[in-house]
């Protein structure tokens, strides 16, 4: 199985597949078919067939998946079998709330460290863990074992940051800044503007005015 040959989308309906899973293990459901998990996700069965089997036989004709079962596979899948060390570079509004939210912990996202410049909240804490000055970034990437890191701060400000966080030794990066970055070829960037997704449904209810 090649990484690249498997569309982004499908990564993105695994994730939410395991989150349904999740809900159905809590309401002790044992066994689903396909259709039932494109009608609780939106989307059709042919789908979920498709997008399972990129990563091999999973179920029984029919019978359906044991849903505890299939959830273990998607969250190996998924890289979330074991836990995510995260820095968060910029802990004003957005990244404070990146930071309290509890459900990143619960599938496997521990945030390890928080950075920014603004002397008034260096040295406070964010759910535990102290905001610190970014002179100390490469070190705590390397102490704490990071791989990740989100960049909340300013446009002006990112490919900065991104730098230093390339630098440092981050293998991957949430970009919630409004500003298109440049990083080398190994290390993993995905975008995440949230006006483009607002212009997004905005368009559609243009089109269905």
């Amino acid at each position: 199985m090649k990484v690249y040959k498997i569309p982004e989308a499908t990564v993105m309906r695994l994730s939410i597949y395991s989150r349904y899973l999740r809900q159905l293990m809590d309401e002790e459901k044992e066994t689903i078919s396909s259709g039932e998990i494109a009608i609780g996700v939106g989307v059709s069965s042919a789908q979920v067939r498709k997008d399972l089997a990129y990563f091999g036989e999973f179920g029984t004709r029919g019978v359906g998946y044991k849903v505890e079962e299939l959830y273990g596979y998607l969250m190996k899948i998924l890289g979330l079998d074991h836990r995510w060390n995260i820095i968060i570079i910029g802990a004003g509004k957005l990244g404070s709330a990146f930071a309290l939210y509890q459900g990143f912990m619960d599938r496997g996202f521990t945030i390890s460290a928080i950075m920014d410049v603004d002397e008034k909240i260096i040295g406070t804490e964010l759910e535990g863990v102290k905001i610190e000055a970014m002179d100390v970034l490469e070190e705590r990437v390397k102490a704490r074992n990071i791989t990740l890191g989100v960049i909340t701060v300013p446009a002006f400000a990112a490919q900065e940051v991104t730098d230093q966080l390339v630098a440092s030794g981050v293998k991957a990066i949430l970009n919630f800044s409004p500003r298109v970055l440049k990083v080398p070829n190994e290390v993993i960037l995905r975008n995440v503007d949230l006006s483009v997704n607002l212009e997004v449904l905005s368009f559609y209810l243009a089109f269905n005015r």
